[in-house]
């Protein structure tokens, strides 16, 4: 068997998995939403913060849980990381220091895992368990709560309430995640992931010297990692890692997981609105995007032209021997299209236009299928904007869902684009103009710009990956990324929940004649077009910059 047929099997046999648990978790997930009873767990939960998960919220009640409970998170990790040097387990490594400190406690609470720092040589087993991996769970309950909190804005009207923050967080924890997470580990462990809790080994010896590994939660971890689509590894070496990523099969069931839940958020979105025909319309448009890249992520390192290509099967640099290519390709795609950030490979050695596609991919905003919940909510407002157009070009009000797109909610919906490329284009202008941060570029030329855009794509979107090769761990990155994943996270956040106010307050508006139908094939079209010619309109000029200008080259 050929590796390209092997790559078409491997896609194939992925997309049937998901298309299976599609139906049943999109529609769990509606009913844990949905439902008006505690589980008893739940209700001490409550009662320890405080909280009535009873109380509806508007929605500035809503962003105030949102922020305080992140803002708390980002304080407590920071905390932990400072006091590492005296905590048990800390496996005799020092306290972070306080820059790196505040992009990961930062990083990892904007459910972006952004990490410049090598994890097995710096965080210990308190700080991993108790600190990330929880981070891993709670940041990925609030992007949900909050796409739910916007689908809600569709479904009801003539009302300011939108739900209970609190109990969409703990719901979302206890009732999907963690019960996901378990299942996934258990997977993990039988298929060769380690879960201990070891110290430092040394093993072998080799060029006058050892190598050092220490052991961790990591089944566990990995789990959450990709569940969550939070992507921060035990390991530097991430996805990649054979403690983390041990098989073929394991690769594949690892993007299984970082694919099924904003996937099947469509079919929870559809319960939710009523109608499931909207929810299939969302799905398609994500999923026409994803298999596109996946297609042309393949095209692209299978048959780069060159000697070396040709013997080892395509183009190998970078990649792990038992994923090949297409393992290589599928997960990059399907990481760069999530924000999920967890890498199987070093996405630097890409052939030029391949690494052009995972920054691409970024750039769409992460809605194809997007992180957990981040990746529905911002495929909603593009679905807006493209109502909006739709409406421009026949000379009608534009509707969505029974809703009037009025003013108010253009502008949200507008804001909402615009944030996360004006701080990805500022501050990689700024890192390429100022004296100092070229200096962290391992490369010139159009692949150290394409590294400098990466980081701050990667940062803004929420994503964590690298392009490798750029030496973020300095004062300049770790402050400028913390503040574009905060700005990225949060600023967006408010956007959706003000939109989710505006349209819960509204009449719902009947179905005529002249309502756009966007359950239908048309719309999925029209919406899948304007989402690639807003992201290059907007981004084209950097991208001939730097990956455009390698891959033509090349």
């Amino acid at each position: 068997m050929g590796p390209v047929l092997a790559g078409v099997l491997q896609l194939l046999a992925l997309i049937g998995a998901l298309a299976l648990a599609h139906i049943p978790l999109g529609t769990y997930m509606a009913r844990v939403y949905s439902s008006d009873r505690h589980w008893r767990v739940e209700k001490w939960l409550y009662k320890g913060i405080g909280a009535n998960p009873d109380t509806e919220m508007t929605w500035p009640a809503y962003l105030r849980g949102v922020l305080a409970f992140s803002a708390v998170g980002v304080f407590f990790l920071y905390l932990l990381q400072r006091i590492q040097g005296v905590l048990p387990g800390s496996l005799g490594f020092h306290s972070v220091d306080p820059a790196q400190s505040f992009n990961t406690a930062v990083s990892f609470v904007t459910n972006t895992n952004w990490q410049s720092y090598y994890g097995e040589q710096t965080m210990g087993h308190v700080v991993q368990v108790a600190g990330l991996a929880v981070q891993n769970f709670v940041s990925a309950a609030v992007g949900i709560a909050v796409a739910v909190c916007l689908v809600r804005g569709f479904a009801r009207s003539r009302t300011g309430e939108l739900g209970n923050f609190w109990a969409d967080l703990v719901r979302g924890t206890l009732r999907i995640l963690v019960p996901l997470s378990v299942v996934a580990a258990v997977v993990l462990v039988a298929c060769g992931a380690i879960q201990n809790f070891s110290g430092i080994h040394e093993v072998g010896q080799f060029m006058g010297g050892s190598q050092q590994w220490n052991g961790g939660a990591v089944a566990s971890t990995e789990a959450i990692k990709e569940i969550g689509t939070n992507g921060g590894g035990i390991f530097n070496a991430n996805s990649a890692h054979p403690f983390e990523n041990p098989t073929p099969f394991t690769n594949l069931f690892e993007v299984f997981l970082l694919l099924v839940v904003p996937f099947s958020l469509t079919r929870t979105f559809g319960v939710m609105v009523g109608s499931v025909k909207q929810g299939y319309a969302i799905l398609g448009t994500m999923a026409t995007i994803w298999v596109g890249f996946v297609a042309l992520m393949m095209w692209t390192e299978f048959a780069h032209h060159g000697p070396a290509f040709e013997i080892a099967g395509g183009a190998m640099e970078g990649k792990e021997q038992r994923f090949g290519v297409a393992g290589s390709s599928v997960f990059a795609v399907s990481t760069t299209l999530t924000s999920t950030g967890a890498v199987n490979s070093f996405h630097s050695s890409f052939t030029g236009l391949g690494g052009g596609l995972t920054l691409l991919g970024m750039q769409l905003g992460e809605i194809a299928p997007g992180g957990t919940g981040s990746g529905l909510y911002g495929m909603l407002v593009m679905a807006i904007i493209t109502v909006f157009i739709a409406g421009l070009m026949v000379g009608r009000t534009p509707e969505y869902l029974g809703k009037k797109i009025g003013t108010r909610e253009i502008k949200l919906a507008a804001c909402y684009i615009l944030i996360t490329p004006a701080l990805v284009l500022v501050l990689t202008a700024a890192s390429m103009a100022l004296p100092t941060p070229p200096n962290s570029m391992l490369n010139s030329g159009a692949h150290g710009f394409s590294e400098v855009l990466y980081a701050f794509t990667s940062a803004a979107n929420n994503n964590g990956s690298a392009f490798v090769g750029l030496n973020a761990d300095t004062d300049w990155y770790n402050t400028m990324t913390g503040l574009a994943m905060l700005l990225g996270r949060f600023l967006p956040m408010v956007f959706v929940l003000a939109l989710a106010g505006s349209l819960a307050e509204q009449k719902p508006v009947p179905v005529t004649a002249g309502t756009l139908r966007t359950e239908k094939p048309l719309f999925t079209g029209l919406l899948v077009g304007a989402i690639l010619i807003i992201t290059g309109l907007t981004y084209f000029p950097a991208l001939a910059l730097g990956p455009l200008a390698e891959g033509l080259a090349s």
